[in-house]
């Protein structure tokens, strides 16, 4: 093993084994072998995305199948759509909460590996449904897989990544995750109207992205567990062989010795509990995250998954507006791509954040007055580029805020009040379209990104180019020595 550089303190030999471990991580150069693994969690993403998108669309089919033909007494005299968006949402909560700490406990890999399993065979029992509550029912069990899925990739993928590419990286799945939508817009323009072979065309969108899903679990097999979780947990010996392994690869890619890890912050090696998200050290952190989280969600998903239903209630008919969709759509995977070239890393992610949610406010408000189709698709393709930049940099952002042994727990915790959000926001959405049209659809969105913008901008810590002990060691030295003891 190499020797450590930099600050050395009097703790157990574990300890410093794994702060050696996350600093040789953070010190390897970008190299084919880092950007593989980065590619295999992108494109499970792409269904992940994928699944999430349909909220847009497939309601469109089911109402043409006759399934939400009664829409609006789908479910407690609520809309069907905004009860399929409800019940996916809900499942996302329960997932993200109930087991959003397994990963801490077992590990990123299995728990990312069979949760898409899991969500695969519940996509694919909603295929096979013929009524309403069981749509619902199936969703809520996809959700809930997905849910999993979600905060665990967040805390895999800048635990395995270098600090110095930790926003490139984000970028770059995001960019390919974010593929989905503009695939499932023109596969729902294709085979809705059409019915192929007899068969609904809403049922082959759900089919695609289940068998999808099961060919992207089995190429991501390969992946290793997290060296940071597993020397965190002691088991400096697997962390040893995993980083080795891939040491060995990027020298022999590099041509090159790796540099010396330097290690700047020695953590304790512990399992961490869910009782510490609220300690002193990380009490703030965690409610600025429950509020973020709960406002940016009405945001990104009040415009991405409402963006149809906003165009047909603007005199377009379902045609049109699903065209018009898909026009914009494509622009979601580009803009990732065109950020991660140009200010992913080179700007903090919390003023990513503030100013992208800023120009939401501006663009949103220009939208909800416009009818000409050419101005609806270049305003929506803004919008998109704002709602994707905040995106990929609140999740790396947050997962970096917490200390390897609660990541996936804290995580699970703060983001799933988006997923909370999102169960509310279905009815709040449907509510302001029919009572008060799409401009009051883009008033709810604004407040709710004024208050992202505050609570980022006056409260979120600083994260760009620093290793995660220390802005978790950073948070506890911020602590008055009573708060300490």
């Amino acid at each position: 093993m190499e020797a450590a550089v930099g600050t050395t303190t009097s703790v157990p030999r574990d300890a410093r084994s794994a702060a050696l471990i996350g600093a040789r991580i953070d010190r390897l150069p970008e190299s084919p072998t880092i950007w593989r693994q980065i590619i295999l969690l992108a494109l499970a993403g792409i269904f992940e995305v994928y699944d999430l998108a349909q909220t847009a669309y497939v309601p469109v089919g089911l109402v043409r199948d006759g399934i939400f033909a009664d829409a609006d007494k789908a479910v407690f005299g609520l809309s069907g759509q905004a009860t399929f968006a409800a019940a996916t949402f809900l499942g996302l909560f329960i997932g993200a909460t109930a087991f959003g700490s397994v990963a801490d406990r077992f590990g990123r890999r299995p728990v990312f590996v069979w949760a898409l399993v899991g969500y695969s065979i519940a996509t694919l029992a909603m295929a096979l449904q013929v009524s309403a509550l069981g749509i619902y029912a199936c969703r809520l069990f996809a959700g809930i897989g997905l849910g999993v899925e979600l905060v665990t990739i967040d805390a895999y993928l800048i635990e395995i990544v270098p600090k110095h590419i930790r926003g490139k990286a984000a970028a770059i799945v995001h960019s390919i995750s974010y593929l989905a939508i503009p695939l499932l817009a023109f596969l729902a323009y294709l085979l809705i109207p059409i019915d192929p072979l007899d068969v609904a065309g809403w049922r082959w969108l759900v089919l695609i992205g289940s068998t999808g899903a099961i060919a992207i679990w089995w190429l991501r097999r390969g992946l290793p567990e997290s060296p940071r979780w597993l020397a965190e947990r002691g088991d400096i010996e697997e962390a040893e062989r995993i980083l080795g392994s891939l040491e060995t690869k990027i020298e022999a890619e590099t041509g090159r010795a790796l540099p010396a890890p330097q290690i700047s912050i020695v953590g304790i090696g512990r399992q961490g509990t869910f009782a510490e998200i609220w300690q002193p050290a990380y009490r703030s952190r965690t409610v600025m995250l429950m509020v973020f989280n709960f406002c940016q969600t009405i945001g990104f998903y009040g415009f991405t998954n409402w963006l149809p239903a906003l165009l047909a209630a603007q005199g377009h008919s379902i045609a049109k507006s699903l065209l018009y969709s898909a026009a914009i759509a494509v622009s979601f995977p580009l803009w990732p791509l065109l950020w991660s070239f140009t200010i992913a890393d080179r700007f903090e992610r919390k003023w990513q954040i503030v100013v992208a949610s800023g120009v939401t406010v501006v663009l949103g408000l220009l939208f909800a007055f416009q009818s000409r189709p050419e101005l609806l698709i270049l305003l929506g393709i803004l919008i998109t580029g704002a709602n994707t930049l905040m995106s990929f940099a609140y999740h790396p952002y947050q997962a970096e805020l917490y200390p390897t042994p609660i990541r996936a727990r804290a995580v699970g915790f703060v983001y799933s009040f988006s997923r909370l959000s999102t169960i509310f926001t279905s009815f709040m959405i449907a509510f302001c379209l029919q009572h008060f049209g799409t401009v009051g659809v883009f008033v709810l969105i604004s407040l709710s990104m004024l208050v992202v913008m505050l609570s980022i901008g006056i409260f979120g810590p600083l994260t760009r180019g620093r290793s995660l002990e220390d802005i978790a060691h950073e948070a506890i030295g911020r602590l008055s020595p009573r708060e300490k003891t």
